[in-house]
């Protein structure tokens, strides 16, 4: 387990880095795991005097592991897990640990005193919503809704999360319990910086497929803030054409290019929506017509490659790193 110093220490030294502020406090939630929950505090030293100010009949969470609660105090914390190395951790409730991660990592400070304050307040949010909208590339506050009251809170970060209940625990697939989601006002200005020439998934699941077409065969599925490679587009297989007022594609194999326009060389060959063999078909074009050879639209897809898959993913849920 870590010290309160060293987490204290590895901020400062992630954020002396350039790493990007939602990671740092991402991963200095991680790093807390294992801190012990005391009803009612907030980022304070786990000293014997702060357990007993903090300690209720209500959450005696650590009543059953540390001694102080039954003499008189002057007991000593050696041997202590929560006294690593004789270095002092923090205790926290679940509220208690979003405020105090954030206000260490941004020095920023959630108000409300409970989970239910602190989601009322709307002063504390940029945007919420329940669990099914949660935007999983950014670091939100997770919450329990429990009739009209919020009572329990954690973060949530790319489908994981990092809560104290009974301590500071970390669980690498978010639980069914959780309800809603909120980002705090420090974390939404500050998206994740991509490199030049990759691409953040910004998409829930979305479709890597074999063809820029919504009819094309999927390959795989690819979650949000996963990162993708942008890569140069194979060889042309199609060409953006018209025939007698209607546009589409034609595969380039049965056209014979003359100039701006092309000869049909194969039989009944079809002009169709999108440049995939699974696209809508407009229509037949018999052997010998004339097309005209037409500029291609702004296409939608990206060309990317995803460990050894390569495929088109649609613009709109990647966001791309700068070119220069």
């Amino acid at each position: 387990m870590n010290s309160a110093d060293y987490v204290t220490n590895q901020i400062n030294s992630m954020k002396s880095s350039g790493m990007p502020l939602q990671e740092v406090a991402w991963n200095a939630a991680l790093l807390s795991v294992g801190w012990p929950y005391v009803f009612g505090a907030r980022w304070n030293y786990c000293t014997p005097e702060m357990r007993r100010h903090f300690y209720s009949e209500e959450h005696p969470t650590i009543k059953s592991a540390c001694k102080n609660y039954y003499g008189n105090g002057n007991e000593k914390c050696a041997g202590c897990k929560w006294y690593p190395e004789q270095h002092l951790t923090r205790i926290n409730d679940c509220r208690g640990f979003t405020y105090g991660i954030l206000d260490a990592v941004y020095g920023w400070e959630l108000e409300g005193g409970g989970c239910t304050s602190q989601w009322n307040k709307e002063s504390n949010w940029s945007a919420k919503g329940t669990i099914s909208t949660i935007p999983d590339d950014i670091l939100v506050c997770l919450f329990v809704q429990n009739g009209a009251k919020m009572e329990h809170t954690g973060f949530g970060f790319r489908g994981q999360t990092v809560e104290c209940s009974s301590g500071v625990q970390y669980f690498e697939k978010r639980k069914s319990k959780w309800t809603h989601w909120a980002i705090p006002k420090c974390v939404n200005a500050e998206p994740i910086p991509v490199p030049a020439g990759y691409a953040i998934v910004t998409g829930k699941n979305v479709a890597l497929r074999k063809d820029p077409s919504l009819q094309a065969t999927i390959i795989m599925r690819i979650k949000t803030g996963e990162t993708v490679k942008l890569e140069d587009l194979p060889p042309k297989e199609w060409d953006y054409v018209s025939y007698k007022g209607t546009s589409g594609w034609m595969m380039r194999a049965y056209l014979r290019e003359e100039g701006n326009v092309a000869i049909v060389t194969g039989k009944r060959v079809a002009l169709r929506k999108d440049p995939s063999l699974r696209a809508t078909i407009y229509m037949r074009i018999n052997t010998g017509e004339t097309v005209n050879l037409e500029p291609e639209p702004e296409s939608a897809w990206d060309y990317v490659s995803y460990g050894s898959n390569k495929g088109y993913m649609m613009k709109e849920f990647l966001r791309e790193g700068d070119a220069g």
